[in-house]
């Protein structure tokens, strides 16, 4: 027989004092630490534990007794059921101030940095003048994303106040994102704020269509139905590229379905399908089929051009991305003779923004087909001084490689949130350049890898760059040199 789960206590009148990861907020209750989502520092909040842990537990707010002072109404109505935006509820000045202590809070205590110079990071000063500066807001807030995807589902997520009323619910259909932890239940969105007008009246209308039309949302748990995702991308170009992905082939339906997509907006300029018959949504192994217009669209940056095709990455902040860009070519202090080496150079984009001031630039990726774009990409932009490798970072940046393509005098690493392998580390090391700029979207995976590189480096400056309003997520580039340079 089993046996009947503890009710877990509830906490009242619990101040939140501070932000934590993954969006959450937490308090203190004795010697346990409690994350919250949803919530602020300075609310007084009654939290009903979910988990319970020695050091720590989870929960969430039932009643807030009374609110914060750096605190706003969230302007989206699905504020705390979708899984973004969600610092909708912190004015964002302070989401700044929070992602900057986030970034100095990891470099101190992963990291053991000794910043140079450095204030008070939990106020919105400048930093100090030798190169530790205050975070880079973005300047759009809302619609600043190039790219969203949007899950079909059969069985959209109801609220508790919808299953409760005894009501017969019969729009079960739904197009939007996925509730955090939940694989198979599918939030509806009324209107997203990430991705502009356009974005939201496509998705409105593909909807409306599929379910006037008797077009079956896929389930996500028995995995069948026709319609699966829909994919938009935007460029600063102005167009337009909408993918839509069946689960299986019905002809007619599906160019029913494409046709009135492209009657309905004159607007877009790549319209493609996918076929995809997985278990799971991405793409990147399917067949690309275009039904209209171009198979790709073109963003720039400066005199540059990036062909960005339906599989390709490109920061999602347009705008936002060229900043982050231009602080890291500031930070690599180029002055036209140098060998620079990309690592993780996905589509090339910070190698052809820097080939320009050097005398080449070698790039590194582990996707195949990101390498080939950015092959495409640098001869768009006539640069004849770059050169791109797909494999492993560990085995293609060996000791042998740099034997033959040269001693970088400056390495520019973007990793993924995982941040370096430690060989990987090692290999850096042993090519000792004169400068590292490590550009990180996980402020606690480049902490230790900064750690790592400690053995031969210094921190010199430090520039969050926020991409991503209205959530925890903050980029930040590091510059490194050599001790035996200073």
């Amino acid at each position: 027989m089993s046996k009947r789960r503890k009710q877990l206590p509830l906490l009242e009148a619990i101040t939140i004092t501070d932000v934590a990861a993954e969006g959450m907020a937490l308090a203190r209750v004795d010697d346990m630490v409690v994350f919250v989502p949803f919530v602020a520092p300075g609310d007084v909040v009654d939290i009903q534990l979910k988990k319970k842990k020695r050091q720590y537990a989870e929960g969430y707010a039932v009643t807030i007794r009374s609110y914060a002072s750096e605190r706003q109404v969230p302007f989206c109505e699905h504020f705390g059921v979708c899984g973004g935006c969600q610092w909708q509820h912190l004015p964002y000045s302070v989401q700044l101030k929070y992602k900057q202590k986030q970034v100095y809070d990891a470099l101190e205590r992963i990291g053991k940095v000794q910043l140079p110079l450095k204030k008070d990071v939990h106020y919105m000063d400048s930093i100090d003048p030798e190169g530790t500066f205050a975070i880079l807001g973005s300047e759009k807030t809302s619609y600043y994303r190039n790219k969203l995807e949007f899950t079909f589902s059969n069985k959209r997520w109801m609220s508790f106040e919808e299953m409760q009323s005894g009501e017969l619910i019969t729009d079960k259909d739904a197009l939007g994102f996925h509730i955090p932890g939940m694989f198979d239940k599918v939030l509806d969105i009324k209107h997203c704020w990430l991705q502009s007008e356009l974005s939201n009246r496509i998705r409105l209308a593909v909807k409306d269509y599929c379910i006037k039309n008797d077009y079956p949302f896929f389930d996500l748990r028995v995995q069948d139905g026709l319609m699966r995702n829909l994919i938009i991308r935007t460029s600063t170009t102005g167009e337009v590229m909408v993918i839509v992905v069946f689960f299986k082939d019905m002809e007619e339906k599906r160019e029913a379905l494409l046709h009135y997509i492209e009657t309905s907006f004159p607007e877009i300029t790549s319209l493609i399908y996918i076929i995809n018959e997985k278990c799971n949504d991405t793409i990147g192994d399917q067949e690309i089929h275009l039904f209209k217009g171009k198979d790709h669209l073109f963003e720039t940056m400066e005199n540059l051009h990036f062909k960005v095709g339906p599989k390709s990455f490109y920061q999602t902040n347009s705008k936002q991305a060229y900043e982050l860009y231009k602080v890291a070519r500031t930070f690599a202090a180029l002055d036209g003779d140098e060998l620079v080496y990309d690592l993780y150079t996905g589509t090339g984009t910070i190698a052809q923004f820097l080939a320009g001031s050097c005398r080449k630039v070698i790039g590194v990726d582990f996707v195949p087909e990101a390498i080939e774009d950015a092959k495409i990409n640098a001869a768009l932009n006539h640069l004849d001084n770059t050169l791109f490798f797909a494999g492993d970072m560990k085995d293609v940046l060996t000791s042998a490689f740099i034997d033959q393509h040269g001693r970088p005098d400056v390495i520019v690493t973007d990793p993924p949130r995982a941040g370096m392998h430690e060989d990987v580390v090692k290999t850096i090391l042993h090519a000792a350049p004169k400068r590292i700029v490590y550009v990180s979207c996980n402020p606690a995976t480049q902490a230790r890898d900064v750690a790592l590189l400690s053995v031969g480096y210094r921190v010199k400056k430090v520039q969050p760059v926020d991409l991503f309003p209205h959530t925890q997520h903050v980029e930040n580039v590091v510059l490194l040199e050599a001790i035996s340079a200073q």
